[in-house]
C-alpha cells in the first residue's frame, strides 16, 4: 500500500531570488527531506543548512521536524543588521517647538 501524501510548500527569499515550490511528500517527511526534494539547494547557490535556520510559518524548527499537511517550510537568511540597533538609528529626536520667532 502506498504512503499517504501531504502537500507542503518550501520557500526562500533574498534580495536577488524568490523561491516557492509546492510539493506532495509522503506522511512522515522531515523538514530537511522536503527542502532536499524541493530542489532549492540546487537552484539557489549559497544556502547552507548547517548555518542557516529553518522553520514552519515563522516558528523556528529543527531539520528533523516531521511535517504536517499544508506546512510552509521556510529557510531564513542571517540578519544583516540587529533589528534593535536599526530601530535606534532610525529614531529621530524631535526638538520641542519654540514658538514663533520674535519680530524685529
Amino acid at each position: 500500500m502506498a504512503a499517504e501524501l501531504i502537500t507542503v510548500q518550501v520557500c526562500y527569499a533574498s534580495d536577488a531570488v524568490q523561491f516557492l515550490r509546492e510539493l506532495k511528500v509522503p506522511t512522515g517527511t522531515t523538514l530537511e527531506q522536503a527542502i532536499a526534494a524541493s530542489g532549492v539547494l540546487a537552484d539557489v547557490p549559497g544556502i547552507d543548512l548547517t548555518t542557516m535556520q529553518v522553520g514552519i510559518y515563522a516558528k523556528k524548527k529543527t531539520l528533523d521536524t516531521v511535517l504536517r499537511e499544508h506546512d510552509r517550510v521556510e529557510i531564513y537568511r542571517p540578519l544583516i543588521a540587529d533589528p534593535k540597533n536599526a530601530r535606534r538609528r532610525k529614531k529621530v529626536v524631535v526638538e520641542p517647538d519654540a514658538g514663533p520667532a520674535p519680530s524685529p
